[in-house]
Order: structure tokens, then C-alpha cells, then sequence
């Protein structure tokens, strides 16, 4: 009768280094820590992130075993060794190419270890028989099926598919339609090239109708680079450009938030800020509106509400609090826009009576805007959108009874500059347009504190110019009517140029 061996299987000897260490038959590591680091460093993975997962190391190595030529070139001839059943479907592919994805890299060393008694001599034999110049020996190919669940609503089979093609390929063509579902596919892949090419592609096409779900994916798969972008772009383009479509209804609202509070935020005036979330609040509350409002039926909406409480302060106006705190209400000087605010009952009466009093003390002191003490989180901000089509482009702005003009001018094909000069009231060409019931200075001189900002979009980065902060008194006469000029070399177009100031205290 044979016993069994009642104490615990034998250690085995493996040669790591230049000397013998022990090692455990089934520890997932190819020697002691010592030769793991020494390992670690030869193929560019970071230690700490193989100790939590050893089999990282393994697919490095699969990897770098594999050129360039083999990965990006598919395979005319001979059978997949591997079907991938996935989403209701089996798909077949080659060892090679599938050794791009880490997901399907893990699948397969699983499926190997499954179904061979020493799966690392058996990966080992396929990894040299892959070594250029090598003579392949012809051996009937031995199926192995993997499996992988997949829950991400975005991946469609359409999408799916487009993944596993680039496996083979090195440029798919990805549509715009499709470049979601071909992202979530390659981040459930562990497909680096793939999902980055994406990334790059959502991020040069930024749109009012795309903004919403590049800006989530982002946020879902934590890729910093696509949300910053699309911040970026949507600082620019909220009164512009979305702000002027139903899409504006989808902007989620911490987007909304981050973008309200960013001092690169561009607006032709802060009453069109105003408007334009006014309009986005309407469509919140409207969800079956299917084209933009007018701004009057926005405000027609507002001042239906019972008029014993304003809007924010009602359980529905409370959540959207914050998003109004960034506006400044102290930039909106016209009479009819202060008498609207007041009409609609939608801010509480203390915000109100804070902005005229305001304005009354302003007007009381020549202009001095005591009430604003810094310029980049309370400045009064003006903008011009330079199409391709202008040489000069300019604009009139009235506050506290002096007159600016606000100009851009085209030099050459990429030669710029924008600069704001003050006029006479009696040099408007259309002054009661511009100056009705406003109140009018004789003041020789006006100290301002200003900045003029510039902003463009080239080849998918942004271009960034300002004159920085200056504080300047301007006079009516020619010498001193004029600001500092901002000038610019840039082949973006449109620009967004950004005129912030105060009225500093004489």
C-alpha cells in the first residue's frame, strides 16, 4: 500500500540573478523582490503598481515582445487561435494582435493557464516563434475561447467592432457618431493608443450638440486633458455660440458652475450673461420646448410666478442659487435691463436694492466704483467676437455717463490689435441709440483700471494673450483718449477678445 506524502510539496530552485534564490511554485512573481525591481526597471513598470498587480509585469513583457509591424498589420493568412465571445457575438482573433488590449492580454494568460499544465513554457514557445527570423514550425492551431462582459451602455456592437478592427489596423476611421461607444470600448480593453486617439479626436470636435457627452465621458474615465478641454472651449462659446441653441438645455450644471466662475469666461456684456442663463434655467423647467425661446417669452415665464416670493427663494429656484451668485449684476448700468431685473421677480429684493444703491453711489461720486475691489472677479467685462471676415470691428459702451469705444483692427492675414479709446457723447454717430436715459459726464479725466484679453483657438490648443492689469487716466483729448494697444501674431480665428475694466477711485 502506497502512502501519501503527508508534508507540503517541495520548494523549487530557480536561478534569478547571479544567484540561487527560492521561489514558491505557485507565487505569481518570477523570483524574490530583489529580481521583481531589477525586472521592473528593464521593462519600464513602475514597482509599486505590479506588488498590486503582478500579472501587469507579464503583459509588459508580452508587449515589448511583439514589433511594430506585427501589432498595426493584419494578418492576410492563417486561423485566430482566439475566439472572444463578447456582447451576443464570438469574435475571432490572432494572438499578435489581441496582445495589444491588457484586457485581452489577462484573458488569455487565464484561458492558458486553464488548459495547460506549464502555461508559461507554452506562452514562452509562442512569444519565439513570433522573434523575426524565426522559421515557423507549422502545428495545427489549438482554439482557445475567452470571455468578457461588458456593461457599459455606451459600447454597441457597431463600436465594439471599430475597436477590435483597430487591433489589426493602424488608422480606423472613427465617426464622430461613434467615437463614444469606440472610447468606452477601448477603456474596457485597457487599448492605451486607441482611447488616446479618441480622446484627441473628441477634443478637436467640440460642438454645442457634442459638448454634454465629451464633458461626461471625460468625468466617467477620468481624463483630465478631455475636460479641461472642454471647459476651455465652453468659457468661450456659452453666450456666443450655445447660448444661441436648444443644445444649451443639456449643459450639465457643475459644468455650467466651473465655467461661470473662470475669469477667461468671454461675454459680449454681463446683461448677455444674464440673459443667457435665464434662458438655460427656462429650458430646464420647459423640457418639452423644442426650439430656443424668445427673451421675451423667457421673461413672460418669470413674471407669472406669484409675486410674494422671487424665484430663488422658492424650493425650485434654490438649486440653481449658486449659478447666479457668479454673476455681476453690478456690470448691468442701463435702465431698462435694471427695470427688467426688477419687473421678472426673479433675484431676492436684497440683491437689488444692493446693485442700485450701488450704482447711486457711483453716479454720486463721478464714477467711482467703491464697491469693486478687484478687477478679475468683479471687473465689468465687454467682448468682441473677430470673425474672418472683418478688418475693423468695434463697439460702443456707455457706464456712469462716460463713453468708450471698443475696437479691433486687422493688419494683415495674421496681424492684430484691440485697444479702447473714450469719446465724446457728441461724437456718437447714432448717440440717443447709445446714451438714451443714460446720464452723461463732463469730466475731463476718467482713472480706469483695466485689462484687454485675447483668446484663440490653433491646431486643437488655446492661444492666450493680455495686456495684463494698467491703470490709465483717460482724457477727451487725443493723447490720452486711448488705451494701451493689445497686439497679436496669431492664424486663429474667431478671437475672442475681452475687455475688463473699473472705475478706480479718483
Amino acid at each position: 500500500m502506497k502512502m501519501l506524502n503527508p508534508h507540503k510539496p517541495q520548494l523549487e530552485r530557480r536561478i534569478v540573478g547571479s544567484t540561487n534564490r527560492w521561489r514558491f511554485p505557485r507565487e505569481p512573481f518570477l523570483g524574490d523582490l530583489l529580481a521583481l525591481s531589477q525586472m521592473c526597471k528593464a521593462v519600464n513598470v513602475d514597482f509599486d503598481e505590479v506588488l498590486k498587480s503582478p500579472d501587469r509585469l507579464c503583459i509588459s513583457q508580452i508587449q515589448e515582445n511583439f514589433p511594430e509591424n506585427l501589432k498595426n498589420k493584419a494578418i492576410q493568412s492563417g486561423e485566430a487561435g482566439v475566439i472572444l465571445e463578447c456582447l451576443g457575438f464570438r469574435w475571432e482573433l490572432h494572438q499578435p494582435q489581441l496582445f495589444q488590449s491588457e484586457t485581452l492580454t489577462k484573458l488569455y494568460m487565464m484561458a492558458l493557464a486553464r488548459g495547460n499544465a506549464n502555461p508559461e513554457k507554452e506562452l514562452e514557445k509562442f512569444l519565439q516563434a513570433q522573434l523575426p527570423g524565426k522559421i515557423k514550425e507549422q502545428r495545427p492551431v489549438r482554439k482557445m475561447i475567452v470571455s468578457l462582459k461588458i456593461n457599459d451602455p455606451l459600447v454597441t456592437e457597431a463600436a465594439f467592432a471599430v475597436a477590435l478592427q483597430n487591433l489589426y489596423l493602424r488608422e480606423v476611421r472613427v465617426s464622430v457618431d461613434d467615437v463614444l461607444g469606440v472610447l468606452a470600448a477601448a477603456h474596457i480593453l485597457q487599448f492605451r493608443s486607441l482611447f488616446q486617439r479618441c480622446v484627441t479626436m473628441m477634443m478637436n470636435g467640440l460642438t454645442p450638440s457634442t459638448i454634454k457627452n465629451f464633458y461626461l465621458a471625460g468625468c466617467k474615465y477620468k481624463e483630465e486633458p478631455l475636460t479641461t478641454a472642454c471647459e476651455k472651449w465652453m468659457e468661450m462659446n456659452l453666450v456666443p455660440l450655445v447660448g444661441t441653441e436648444i443644445h444649451l438645455r443639456k449643459i450639465p450644471q457643475e459644468l455650467l458652475h466651473k465655467v461661470l466662475r473662470s475669469p477667461r469666461l468671454f461675454t459680449f456684456s454681463e446683461f448677455r450673461l444674464l440673459k443667457t442663463l435665464l434662458l438655460w434655467v427656462y429650458l430646464q423647467l420647459n423640457s418639452k420646448t423644442q426650439t430656443m425661446p424668445t427673451y421675451e417669452t423667457v421673461l413672460s415665464f418669470f413674471s407669472s410666478f406669484p409675486k410674494k416670493c422671487c424665484f430663488l427663494d422658492r424650493d425650485v429656484g434654490q438649486n440653481w442659487m449658486p449659478l447666479f451668485l457668479c454673476l455681476r449684476l453690478h456690470g448691468i448700468t442701463k435702465g431698462k435691463g435694471l427695470e427688467e431685473l426688477r419687473h421678472i421677480n426673479f433675484f431676492p429684493e436684497s440683491w437689488l436694492v444692493r446693485v442700485i444703491a450701488n450704482h447711486y453711489l457711483a453716479l454720486e461720486n463721478g464714477g467711482d466704483m467703491a464697491h469693486v475691489k478687484d478687477l478679475t472677479t468683479q471687473g465689468v467685462r465687454f467682448g468682441l467676437l473677430f470673425n474672418q471676415e472683418y478688418t475693423t470691428h468695434s463697439k460702443v459702451i456707455a457706464i456712469y455717463g462716460f463713453f468708450f469705444e471698443i475696437k479691433g483692427i486687422k493688419h494683415d492675414t495674421t496681424s492684430y490689435s484691440f485697444h479702447m479709446q473714450r469719446i465724446r457723447h457728441t461724437d456718437l454717430e447714432f448717440a440717443s441709440s447709445v446714451y438714451e436715459h443714460s446720464p452723461i459726464s463732463l469730466r475731463a479725466e476718467r482713472l480706469v483700471t483695466y485689462e484687454i484679453r485675447a483668446q484663440t483657438l490653433v491646431d486643437g490648443k488655446w492661444q492666450e494673450f493680455t495686456t495684463n492689469q494698467i491703470k490709465q487716466k483717460f482724457g477727451l483729448v487725443k493723447s490720452s483718449c486711448k488705451s494701451h494697444a493689445l497686439k497679436i501674431q496669431t492664424v486663429g480665428i474667431p478671437i475672442y477678445a475681452s475687455f475688463s475694466f473699473v472705475f478706480s477711485l479718483s
